[in-house]
């Protein structure tokens, strides 16, 4: 069991015959993902062989979908054609859509939310700028490493990437159900709170840690949530706790103003709904490694 993405999951990438795409669906492949193909439509009716495997070239994501039945797309193109290319998924009602690339507009970014939500939200976005979303031994959508981490009964939540990879690391040995890299832009589509209600609703996953950044009040709403609507231990992680107050620290959304949005501000927030918070991702590890062995 997993969230989002399963062992049935059928990928298709937009932008798999480019350079980022291609090498991201080799891996993807060779962690066990079932991609049935691409989309580029100036190479529809081509095929693309990965060691062996040859996957077609569709001129649509419509198309894709028709014939192979894919309910899941990664996008890998460039950020002036992503806005277009998230449309194109809305609009064939794809289940599910894993915008990696980075440097998308974030004017861009809502116009394909509001598009999103104009139409129902019937596909779930993942991203922007963001690593995708991994189910350990079942299916990996994105550039997450596939060998990090194993099976296991942790849900994972992040807005970096980087922390992402470390956090599944460090619990290797407990492993994960699902792991999802939300990404750091002002905008985003699936949130903290998404997964935090998704990771409650699945039997499969016994506790989750939320890795959040200093800047708005994502942690904070979420901290809102938790405390209404989740009865699973979370324990949390916040970059930035040695920023000095009023810079921009990487993600474009991470800018601090007044007490709201430092990480003692979430922190503080987070505890208050009896979330456990580490001051560095490896105390974080620990937090949550007493949890499982308690369990």
């Amino acid at each position: 069991m997993a969230i989002w993405l399963t062992k049935d999951s059928k990928v298709i990438v937009q932008g798999m015959t480019g350079s980022e795409g291609s090498k991201h669906t080799r891996r993807m492949l060779a962690a066990g993902t079932t991609v049935v193909g691409g989309v580029n439509p100036r190479k529809a009716g081509t095929t693309v062989d990965f060691d062996g495997t040859e996957l077609p070239v569709f001129a649509s994501v419509a198309d894709a979908m028709k014939e192979t039945g894919a309910d899941v797309t990664v996008i890998f193109v460039p950020p002036q054609f992503t806005k277009g290319a998230v449309v194109e998924a809305i609009d064939a009602g794809i289940p599910l859509a894993v915008v990696i690339t980075e440097g998308v507009p974030v004017h861009d970014t809502a116009a394909f939310w509001a598009y999103n939500v104009a139409k129902g939200e019937q596909t779930r976005i993942i991203g922007p700028n963001c690593p995708g979303i991994a189910s350990p031994g079942a299916s990996n959508a994105g550039i997450i490493p596939a060998d990090i981490t194993g099976t296991g009964r942790i849900g994972l939540v992040s807005k970096s990437g980087t922390l992402t990879y470390q956090m599944m690391y460090e619990l290797r040995d407990i492993g994960f159900s699902t792991c999802v890299g939300i990404g750091g832009d002002p905008i985003i589509g699936t949130t903290h709170i998404d997964a935090l209600a998704a990771f409650e609703a699945d039997p499969e996953t016994d506790a989750i840690v939320m890795i959040g950044e200093i800047g708005g009040d994502a942690e904070e709403r979420a901290a809102e949530f938790i405390k209404e609507n989740v009865t699973k231990p979370v324990v949390g992680y916040i970059a930035g706790f040695t920023a000095p107050p009023g810079k921009t620290m990487g993600h474009a959304g991470a800018i601090i103003s007044g007490s709201a949005g430092t990480a003692d501000a979430k922190k503080a927030a987070l505890e208050a709904v009896g979330v456990k918070v580490g001051k560095t991702p490896t105390e974080t590890a620990k937090l949550m490694r007493e949890i499982m062995s308690a369990g």
